[in-house]
């Protein structure tokens, strides 16, 4: 998979020593005092899939009550509920642009895309159901029963069967089998798509399909079937959104345009080719436009999240922490900071030089990064990176973002909270621990092994802040316990999408114990033992990732979290479940975007209240991130934000009734308790 492809205060100190006392006495997975809370939520889950924004999810979804209002595809008339091109189209026209010498946020422009590039199927888009797969595949992952996929703890009896479905039956980056590897363009796609965003499943229409090499057949797509992984990177997903000052405006304060989606797909992506040299085509990147494809829920797309909404409450001002990819966006959740490269004592250091992103054009080239895509050697990729030094302005693509920051009507927060000389991670790399505390070795969990870890962390998380308080918590991991097996069922388990797996304080002492299997969540709803607050994580079979996931599945796993809390009437009646996903996945998104510090934000995302206090059928404007779940979990048990450069110091959003989706005290951000109906307590 793409995805799967870091100096101590005194104060931090104590904290931790705090921590181990606590743990040691019994208080790291008890109960402890968490019936102390300012509001009557007394449990609260958090479920994360990933990579889909939220125009991808609700872009055609219409609130039940009309005195509600959404920010989506459909009320800015950019599509209409066929989702066909509605009569502001042009507001989400993708252009082309120019960028030869450095890295530019928003670089000149040469005109619009005459045609929407065709979809391509990326770099890991399953061509066949996970099931099937599995039965090719046995002999690899020594499977002699061949059903590894077949069946999965995150799914009711009445929804295995939809690890039978899906793919695209065309060709797929990833097998071991000798058969051709490389993307193609989708062919269940015209090459005449208008430009601007399409409708997934609508527009399928096989435009020129061959024959099919891993189904029976190739039909046009449907809800169940995989699609292509648009990038999801750092600097391409600033370069993505096109912020810039001149085009602030009231209706867009920051002057973020999100009309360069298709053109950095297909400039650079991943910085992927097959011949590692700059795509010489709209598909020499195998992205085209995948990252316009949206789901249309007025067609019957996404109909249990449509229900969820329809009868609790969402945030259509959402947004990932990060621009950029699942690591550092998962992290945030637990941390509202970012992680930095540390040497083995979790001191800040140095990365090795491919390791640090360089997003300058390689020369000859429109913007083919120099530095800055994943290991996937097969396909000519040597360069790597993942760590930026955002405190040296002459370290390449800083400078860019810097002073974009610098010229906002505002300061950025902190400072654009660039510690002198860390190297933070902007894009995936490996914990330093596995997921039992051990150092990491090269192994099946960690195919590239310690080189490309990214230091033990001393970055405070909410973790070691409930524990210090005597608060319970876990993070359920599914396929965690599969971690350590063979190829194909490590990747079950997503270790740098735990955010308490990279930290020292939590994978050297009893609170690593808090770090349990998703079969541990439901034996604890069952018998009421569910902690104060709990992180569910499913697999990557249901985790909704574009290319190796589908919708159906993360709303399945969802559905079967939500049916077990509510079917216990003691829990249910105090805790609040809340659905996210870690990050936008590089698909396209119309949201207004708050820029915070160096770092984002980033694209809205998708945020689900669901609970007996949420709102009925409500739509919450207020401006929120990842941070959002850490200010609403320190609210409610009492906690001190994390530390002075945590963005849970952020003040809540203040806005005019005419414009909520902005705050006029940025950068803001809020704690979610606007999307439930209890009174907050002093």
């Amino acid at each position: 998979m793409m995805e799967r492809a870091i100096r101590v205060s005194r104060s931090a100190v104590l904290a931790i020593v705090c921590v181990v006392i606590a743990a040691n006495r019994g208080h790291a997975a008890g109960i402890g005092n968490s019936r102390r809370t300012r509001t009557p939520i007394k449990h609260l889950i958090v479920v994360i899939g990933e990579n889909r924004s939220f125009d991808n999810v609700f872009a055609t979804y219409v609130p039940p009550d009309p005195g509600q209002h959404v920010w989506n595809l459909l009320s800015q008339g950019i599509v209409n509920q066929a989702g066909l091109p509605g009569p502001n189209s042009a507001l989400a026209l993708q252009n082309q642009a120019s960028d030869l010498t450095s890295y530019q946020l928003s670089p000149t422009q040469t005109g619009p895309f005459s045609l929407l590039p065709q979809p391509s199927t990326t770099l890991n888009a399953l061509p066949a159901s996970p099931c099937d797969l599995s039965t090719v595949l046995l002999d690899f992952d020594k499977d002699p029963a061949g059903i590894l996929f077949c069946s999965d703890n995150g799914l009711e009896p009445a929804a295995q069967s939809l690890l039978s479905t899906g793919g695209t039956g065309q060709s797929f980056y990833g097998l071991p089998l000798g058969l051709p590897i490389y993307p193609v363009p989708d062919c269940r796609y015209p090459s005449s798509l208008p430009n601007g965003p399409y409708s997934i499943v609508d527009a399928s229409q096989l435009n020129s399909c061959p024959t099919p090499t891993f189904k029976s057949s190739i039909t046009p797509t449907l809800y169940t079937d995989n699609t292509g992984d648009p990038a999801h990177r750092f600097f391409q997903m600033w370069q993505q959104n096109d912020c810039g000052i001149a085009n602030i405006s009231g209706a867009n304060p920051s002057g973020c345009a999100h009309d360069l989606y298709a053109w950095v797909a297909t400039t650079v992506g991943w910085q992927i080719t097959k011949d590692g040299l700059p795509p010489t085509d709209d598909q020499g990147t195998f992205q085209g436009g995948i990252a316009m494809g949206f789901y249309n829920m007025a067609s019957g797309d996404y109909p249990y999240f449509r229900s969820l909404a329809a009868s609790y409450a969402i945030n259509d001002n959402y947004h990932q922490f990060v621009m950029g990819g699942t690591g550092p966006n998962s992290q945030a959740i637990g941390t509202a900071d970012l992680y930095y490269f540390t040497d083995s004592n979790g001191n800040p250091a140095t990365p090795a030089a491919n390791l640090i992103e360089n997003p300058d054009p390689q020369a000859g080239s429109n913007n083919f990064y120099t530095n800055d895509s994943p290991a996937q050697g097969d396909l000519g990729s040597t360069s790597l990176g993942g760590f930026v030094n955002c405190s040296d302005t002459t370290q390449p693509g800083v400078a860019a973002i810097t002073g974009y920051l610098s010229a906002l009507p505002y300061l950025p927060f902190n400072n654009g909270n660039c510690a002198a000389g860390n190297y933070y991670q902007v894009d995936n790399e490996y914990p330093s621990y596995d997921h039992l505390g051990n150092p990491i070795q090269q192994s099946y969990e960690f195919p590239n092994g310690p080189a490309f870890a990214i230091g033990p962390q001393t970055v405070p998380t909410i973790g070691d802040a409930l524990s210090a308080r005597r608060v319970s918590w876990k993070y359920y991991g599914e396929g965690m316990n599969s971690a350590a097996d063979p190829p194909l069922a490590s990747e079950l388990y997503c270790a740098i999408c735990n955010p308490f797996q990279f930290s020292r304080s939590i994978m050297t002492g009893p609170l690593k114990n808090n770090l349990v299997d998703l079969d541990v969540f439901f034996s604890d709803v069952n018998s009421s033992k569910l902690p104060a607050v709990s992180f569910v994580k499913p697999d990557f079979l249901l985790d909704s990732h574009p290319g190796t996931s589908t919708p159906p599945l993360f709303e399945a796993f969802t559905q079967r979290i939500i049916d077990a809390v509510q079917a216990n009437p003691k829990l249910w009646k105090d805790t609040a479940i809340l659905i996210t996903f870690d990050e936008s996945g590089g698909e396209y998104d119309s949201g207004y975007i708050q820029p915070i510090d160096f770092f984002g934000d980033g694209p809205r995302t998708v945020m689900i209240a669901v609970s007996r206090f949420a709102r009925f059928g409500y739509v919450d404007h207020t401006y929120s991130d990842h941070a959002s779940i850490i200010k609403f979990i320190e609210r409610n048990w009492r906690l001190k934000p994390l530390s002075k450069r945590s963005r849970d110091n952020l003040p809540n959003p203040a806005s005019l009734p005419a414009a909520p989706y902005f705050p006029t005290n940025s950068p803001a951000i809020g704690d979610l308790t606007g999307m439930f109906t209890f009174r907050v307590r002093p």
